[in-house]
């Protein structure tokens, strides 16, 4: 579903992301953890095109993000860190105005809309501007507009952020649920999401994959389990990583 190739980006403060290699095959909810400015957003941002890499390239389905980036894009639905929306808009008009630009015919966005709102359990407040609501309400018209055009991979950034309990359990029933029949890549910082969720996960550190493995086989690495085996991982200077 998503093969990334040695994807790098440097900025002037040095090499945000250096070589970063990895796939997500269909059926698959991927971790993508590490600590913050580890180079996650960075990653996420070049996989979906939104910025161009130095080097290397990732591919949805065989498609470049870099030679037949809008084709690539077509099959992505990204959610990315802070949920930036407009803020006039109500989620209706929101997820209208992305099935006018996606090009969808008015019974097929009709039904695009009306599946993104029941996934998403927006329909309580369809009609309030997005400036009114509440952040965990904004990250769900967020990753109703990732949904609406049924993508097969997902890219989540942060999916979790401003969620209160309820809200997090049902996004990650949502998940789970979608994850069948979809390629899934989360960052997340809450361990919880990994285990619960996550088929594999991806530690990056100072812009370098260090770690792809099963929650079950991250937690073995530390007798206090996941949070402390990811905590001393990450700790480790890259000199002494095996």
């Amino acid at each position: 579903m998503l093969r990334v190739d040695s994807l790098t980006k440097c900025f002037d403060s040095g090499a945000a992301v250096s070589a970063v290699s990895f796939e997500v095959s269909k059926g698959e909810v991927v971790g993508f953890l590490g600590k913050n400015g580890a180079g996650k957003s960075t990653t996420m941002r070049m996989i979906c095109g939104v910025l161009d890499p130095d080097a290397g390239d990732a591919r949805l389905q065989g498609r470049s993000i870099l030679t037949d980036r809008h084709q690539a894009q077509r099959l992505i639905g990204y959610l990315p860190e802070g949920a930036p929306l407009y803020q006039d808009m109500n989620p209706l008009d929101y997820l209208a105005f992305l099935g006018a630009c996606h090009g969808l015919a008015r019974h097929a966005l009709r039904h695009a809309m009306d599946r993104a709102i029941a996934d998403t359990r927006i329909g309580d407040v369809a009609h309030r501007r997005v400036a009114s609501l509440s952040k965990g309400y904004r990250r769900r018209v967020a990753l109703a507009g990732a949904l609406l055009t049924d993508p097969p991979f997902l890219l989540l950034d942060e999916p979790m952020d401003g969620l209160d309990p309820v809200q997090k359990q049902a996004m990650r029933a949502l998940i789970r649920r979608m994850s069948a029949e979809k390629g899934i890549l989360i960052s997340t910082h809450t361990l919880e999401d990994v285990a619960t969720m996550c088929s594999r996960a991806l530690i990056i550190d100072e812009g370098r994959l260090i770690a792809d493995l099963t929650p079950e086989d991250l937690a073995r690495k530390h007798p206090e389990g996941l949070e402390a085996a990811f905590i001393e991982l990450i700790s480790t200077p890259q000199a002494g990583r095996s």
